[in-house]
C-alpha cells in the first residue's frame, strides 16, 4: 500500500510539473527552495570560526527551517495535502496504516528533498572531525527531515480537527494567528541572535541546542567530544518524538474520518438578523449579506483570511523592532490589506461551480462583484483602520498619522480592486472542501507569493501621487501640505476600485462559462 501511495504521489507531482501555471508555481518554488538550501547548507558548513559556533549557527538554522513548516501553512493559508485522506476512507486500512503510508507519501515530492540538502550541511560541518560525526549528522539530517514533515502535518491536522466544531472555529483561527504572529519574533530570534552569538557560551545557545530542532547539532557535538552516551541520546529522543507525532497524526486522522462537522453555525432569522435590517433589499445587499454570512461561517474561507488579518495588524511592529525604524509603521493599515488582498484574491474559487447561478442570471454579474467587494471591504477596512489609528501611537510616532491616514485609502482602493481583478482574471479551482480547511493544496505557496507581489506593486505604483504630496509636507515640515494628501488618496483609491469592479464585472458577463470552469474542482 505505501508503494502504490509513493507512486501516486510522485505521478501527480510529475502531472504538476508540465501543466500550465501549475508548471511556473512548481518550478519557480523548487528553485527557490533549492536555492535557500544550498545557502543553509553553506552557512552551517562554512559561515563559521569554531566548531562550537558551527553547531550554533545550524541549531539556529534547524530551528528556522521547523518555523517554516509550522507556520508556513498558516501564512499561506494553505497545507500540501496531494492525497486526501477522504479518497481513502473505504479501504479496508487501519488509521495506523494510512497514517503509515501518508507519511511515506509526503515525502515522496521536493519539498522533502530540498529540505534534506539544507539538513546536511551539519555532515559537511561534521565532516573535518571523523566517520563516527559524519555517521551522526547524517541520521541527524534524516531524522530532523522526519521531525519536520511529521510536526507539520499534526498541526494542521490539529487545527483543522478543533476547527470542526461551532466553538473550535474560534479557537482554531485564534491559535493559527499566534502560530503566524509567533514566526516573526522567533524567527528575528533564531536567524539573528543565534549567528550573532556563535562563540557565546550563555542562554540562547543552549536554548537552541536543548529544542528538539536542535537535538542533532548537539548530538554531533557530542560525538566530537568524545561523549557516546550524549550523541546517541538526542537521537534516539528525536526517533522517538518522531514516533509519537506519527501516533498524534494518527488519532487526528481517525477524527477527521470518523466525526461529522458540526453546523455551520445558527441562521440569522430574516426579520430580524443584523445584516437583514441594515442592508438594502437589493441585488447588492443580498449579495453583501450572502458573502457576510459565507466569510463568518465557511471555515476555509476564515483560516485564509482571519489569521492574515491579525498578522497584518503586528506585522509592523514586528519589523519597526527588527529595523529599529519607523518606516513599516508608516505603512500599519497598508500591511493589514495586502495580508487580507494575498489570502482572498479567488473569491470564486471558494464559491466553485455555484458561480453558475450568477452567470445564468441577467444582470446578476454586476450585482455580484460589487457586493463582493463591499463585502470585503467590511471585513478588512475597520482592522485596518484600527490598526492605522493605534500604532503609530502605541509605538511613540505620532508624527506618522499623516502617511498612515493618507496612504490607507488608496491602498484600500487598489486592494478592493486587485481583489475583484484577480479573482475573475486568475481564478483557480480548489479541492472539495474535506475536513481541514488549511487543506488548500491546489493553491501553491508560489502563487499566493505572485499575488502578493502584484498587489504590493499595484499599490505602490499607484499611490506615488499621495507618497510625493507626504514627502513634500516632511520636506517643509508643514502638516497642511501633509494632510492634503488625504483628499488625493480618497480620489485615487475610489478611482481604483471603481475600475477593478468595472474590469472584474466585464469579465464575468464576456468569460463566465471559462470562468466556471477554471473553478470547477478537478
Amino acid at each position: 500500500m505505501v508503494g502504490v501511495l509513493i507512486r501516486m504521489r510522485l505521478r501527480l507531482t510529475a502531472r504538476a510539473m508540465r501543466e500550465g501555471r501549475a508548471a511556473v508555481n512548481f518550478w519557480v518554488g523548487s528553485l527557490f527552495g533549492l536555492a535557500a538550501a544550498l545557502v543553509t547548507a553553506a552557512l552551517i558548513g562554512f559561515a563559521h570560526e569554531s566548531f562550537h559556533g558551527g553547531i550554533t549557527i545550524a541549531a539556529a538554522l534547524f530551528a528556522g527551517w521547523t518555523l517554516g513548516w509550522i507556520c508556513g501553512p498558516v501564512l499561506t493559508g494553505s497545507s500540501d495535502e496531494t492525497l486526501q485522506p477522504e479518497q481513502f476512507r473505504l479501504l479496508p486500512l487501519t488509521d495506523r496504516q494510512l497514517a503509515y503510508g501518508l507519511a511515506a507519501a509526503a515525502f515522496a515530492g521536493p519539498a522533502a528533498v530540498i529540505n534534506l540538502l539544507a539538513f546536511l550541511g551539519l555532515a559537511v560541518l561534521a565532516g573535518p572531525k571523523g566517520i563516527v560525526p559524519v555517521l551522526i549528522a547524517l541520521i541527524g539530517a534524516v531524522l530532523q527531515l522526519i521531525f519536520v514533515v511529521l510536526l507539520s502535518r499534526v498541526m494542521v491536522a490539529w487545527l483543522g480537527a478543533a476547527m470542526r466544531s461551532r466553538r473550535g472555529r474560534d479557537l482554531g483561527v485564534l491559535l493559527a494567528a499566534l502560530l503566524g504572529l509567533a514566526y516573526y519574533p522567533l524567527n528575528l530570534l533564531i536567524t539573528n541572535l543565534g549567528p550573532a552569538l556563535e562563540n557565546s557560551q550563555g542562554g540562547v545557545p543552549t536554548a537552541l541546542r536543548a529544542a528538539p530542532s536542535g537535538w542533532a547539532p548537539y548530538a554531533v557535538e557530542s560525538a566530537v567530544r568524545g561523549d557516546a552516551l550524549w550523541a546517541v541520546l538526542p537521537l534516539l529522543g528525536l526517533a522517538a518524538l518522531c514516533l509519537a507525532l506519527w501516533q498524534a497524526w494518527a488519532v487526528l486522522l481517525h477524527r477527521r474520518l470518523t466525526l461529522p462537522p458540526a453546523p455551520a453555525g445558527q441562521v440569522l432569522d430574516s426579520s430580524t438578523g443584523l445584516l437583514d435590517r441594515y442592508l438594502p433589499a437589493t441585488p447588492v445587499g443580498a449579495v453583501v449579506a450572502k458573502e457576510l454570512r459565507s466569510w463568518w461561517r465557511d471555515g476555509r474561507r476564515r483560516a485564509a483570511l482571519l489569521p492574515l488579518l491579525l498578522i497584518g495588524f503586528a506585522l509592523p511592529a514586528f519589523l519597526s523592532f527588527q529595523h529599529n525604524g519607523t518606516g513599516t509603521i508608516a505603512f500599519s493599515g497598508g500591511f493589514v490589506v495586502w495580508m487580507a488582498t494575498m489570502g482572498s484574491a479567488n473569491l470564486y474559487g471558494f464559491d466553485g461551480t455555484s458561480v453558475w447561478q450568477t452567470i445564468v442570471t441577467p444582470g446578476a454579474a454586476r450585482a455580484d462583484v460589487r457586493g463582493r467587494a463591499i463585502a470585503w471591504t467590511v471585513l478588512v477596512a475597520p482592522v485596518a483602520l484600527l490598526a492605522a489609528v493605534i500604532l503609530p501611537g502605541v509605538l511613540g510616532r505620532p508624527r506618522l498619522y499623516p502617511w498612515v491616514l493618507c496612504t490607507l485609502p488608496v491602498l484600500l482602493g487598489v486592494g478592493v480592486a486587485v481583489v475583484v481583478f484577480l479573482s475573475t482574471h486568475a481564478a483557480f479551482a480548489l479541492p472539495p472542501q474535506r475536513g481541514n480547511p488549511f487543506a488548500g493544496n491546489a493553491n501553491p505557496g508560489c502563487a499566493k507569493v505572485l499575488i502578493q507581489l502584484t498587489a504590493g506593486l499595484g499599490q505602490l505604483l499607484i499611490s506615488v501621487p499621495v507618497l510625493v504630496i507626504l514627502g513634500v509636507g516632511t520636506a517643509l515640515d508643514n502638516p497642511f501640505v501633509q494632510w492634503a494628501a488625504l483628499p488625493v488618496g480618497l480620489i485615487i483609491g475610489g478611482l481604483a476600485a471603481t475600475a477593478g469592479i468595472r474590469l472584474a464585472t466585464t469579465r464575468l458577463e464576456a468569460r463566465g462559462p471559462e470562468l466556471l470552469a477554471e473553478v470547477k474542482p478537478r
